[in-house]
């Protein structure tokens, strides 16, 4: 089974603050996923649904992960068209 490599900044920072301070676990959760998913490329194609399924969390949830995620500018989504499925760029802003 592969191996994933986090930084202790992941662990020791973000998920307290996701999970404790902003109540939102889920938001913690997606940012895991998409951080694995994307690997050194560090982008990622896929929709809410399919999140929803990797994670085991409801589409609502993983919608309010990802606007969250995005405000604290941890993630980055572009769509080509308002119906297309996004593409995540995972973002590192501890990392200077």
């Amino acid at each position: 089974m592969p191996s994933v490599r986090l930084d202790s900044y992941v662990l020791d920072t973000l998920m307290p603050d996701l999970v404790l301070h902003d109540h939102q676990p889920s938001a913690f959760l997606v940012y895991l996923q998409l951080a694995h998913r994307a690997g050194r490329r560090g982008r990622l194609q896929v929709s809410h649904r399919d999140m929803a399924t990797m994670t085991g969390l409801s589409k609502s949830a993983v919608q309010a992960a990802i606007r969250a995620l995005s405000r604290r500018r941890l993630i980055r989504s572009t769509r080509q068209s308002a119906t297309a499925v996004p593409e995540y760029a995972v973002l590192r802003p501890w990392r200077r």
